[in-house]
């Protein structure tokens, strides 16, 4: 198949897919653990490790070492979320567990050598998001007693998914020694949320009229990511990248919601891994990724401030998140690759932050992981990836009602598949 016409059938399964990347909640705050089923196996531990063309998801550096690939997967999450009120007070006591359990997320990635020392590649995936959907349970106490949803004004939740387009770069040197790549990131966010204008109501908002339920809304923007890979010597690789703010158009249905009218940028991260070959067989990788979501008002804002909305407005409350990462690979035979992972990062939510968080309970800390890919030809390979997160609770204060105290938990799963077709 000619360069030409691979270019142009990606370019519209890129087009097409990057509608329809449905939300989730991922697994590092709303970041995804990794990206593509061979990194998802090793916990996301491959900053240093190219293995497909989704690489430069994580560093554009590595798409220099992959060759000419298409990779196409499918991931299936599925979160389980719940909050739990304790004792009286504005919020109805009891547990409520969140619906729309099972999301589907494609992921792609191709890679074109140019020569022996430059590469092109496109990407396009998923961010995860997040997304919440409390049925609309009639309250039987609290200050919503008799009506129905969370706070009173219905089904409440919120819906939020990502999705991402790269083109790489990547260029060698020093007979493959290093290489360095960058990625220009188109990225599309929507967004929609509902169940919340009491918060309006009560004097929370500067838009109460832009809150909640106003439909589906869409935000787009630009960043870039730059990366680096080097063999320190034969064996040891050490790649670093760092990923750009990613700055995003207003939700302009929900500037009442998020602070700076609507804002909603993506935070900048950066990530650094060594990947050791320890002998023919086995690959042992650790990784350490930062996210900067504090950075961005309307994530980092605490609730106790100004109103919903304002320049400076009341947020979700998250801190900073670094992750630690550590996967091995086994290459068993030529045929079948073997792979397992661990990782750990502290949840960004304090104790005081629970009663907004309710709409986001991001607070998974732990990933265990495992995967294996089967070479079928020499052109074509299936590979499998799967992840578990162990339920996480926080718990913490309702600020707006004293005595009362508020649980969140959530666990996780997922499994992906991927095919992968050599040129």
């Amino acid at each position: 198949m000619s360069f030409a016409k691979i270019s142009w059938a990606m370019l519209g399964s890129f087009t097409a897919l990057a509608v329809c990347v449905p939300a989730a909640n991922a697994t590092n705050g709303y970041f995804a653990h990794s990206y593509g089923a061979r990194s998802k196996a090793l916990a996301g531990a491959s900053t240093g490790f190219a293995q497909d063309a989704i690489v430069s998801a994580i560093n554009p550096a590595g798409l220099a070492y992959v060759g000419d690939r298409l990779d196409l997967e499918f991931e299936l999450f599925s979160p389980h979320r719940e909050y739990r009120v304790n004792g009286g007070g504005m919020l109805a006591t009891g547990s409520v567990e969140s619906d729309s359990e099972y999301f589907p997320v494609p992921t792609l990635g191709w890679s074109y050598k140019l020569d022996s020392e430059q590469t092109l590649g496109v990407a396009m995936y998923g961010n995860g998001g997040m997304n919440t959907d409390y049925k609309p349970l009639v309250n039987g106490n609290g200050l919503f007693t008799g009506a129905n949803g969370t706070f009173g004004a219905g089904r409440t939740g919120i819906d939020m998914a990502q999705a991402f387009i790269v083109g790489t770069y990547a260029h060698s040197f020093a007979k493959g020694r290093y290489a360095l790549g960058i990625s220009p990131i188109f990225a599309a966010q929507t967004f929609k949320a509902r169940g919340l204008n009491t918060f309006g109501q009560f004097g929370f908002s500067s838009e109460p009229d832009h809150l909640s339920d106003q439909g589906r809304d869409y935000s787009f923007g630009a960043g870039f990511r730059v990366g680096g890979l080097a063999e320190l010597t034969p064996g040891l690789r050490l790649g670093a990248s760092y990923k750009s703010r990613i700055y995003m158009s207003k939700f302009e249905r929900y500037s009442g919601l998020f602070a700076q009218g609507g804002g909603f940028d993506i935070p900048d991260s950066f990530n650094v891994g060594l990947s050791w070959d320890v002998s023919k067989a086995l690959t042992a990788n650790f990784d350490v990724e930062h996210i900067r979501y504090s950075e961005i008002k309307s994530v980092g804002n605490t609730f106790q401030g100004n109103l919903l909305g304002h320049a400076d407005g009341r947020g979700f409350g998250w801190n900073d998140m670094t992750i630690y990462k550590a996967g091995v690979q086994w290459q068993q035979s030529p045929d079948w690759i073997w792979r397992g992972g661990l990782s750990y990062g502290q949840q960004p939510i304090e104790g005081s932050e629970v009663l907004f968080n309710i709409l986001a309970p991001g607070v998974q800390e732990w990933h265990l992981t495992g995967g294996l890919s089967h070479a079928l030809s020499k052109q074509d390979e299936l590979s499998f990836a799967f992840m578990y997160s162990p339920q996480k609770t926080i718990t913490g204060p309702n600020p707006l009602s004293p005595g009362q105290s508020i649980d969140l938990s959530m666990s996780q799963f997922s499994l992906q598949f991927g095919w992968t077709r050599r040129f």
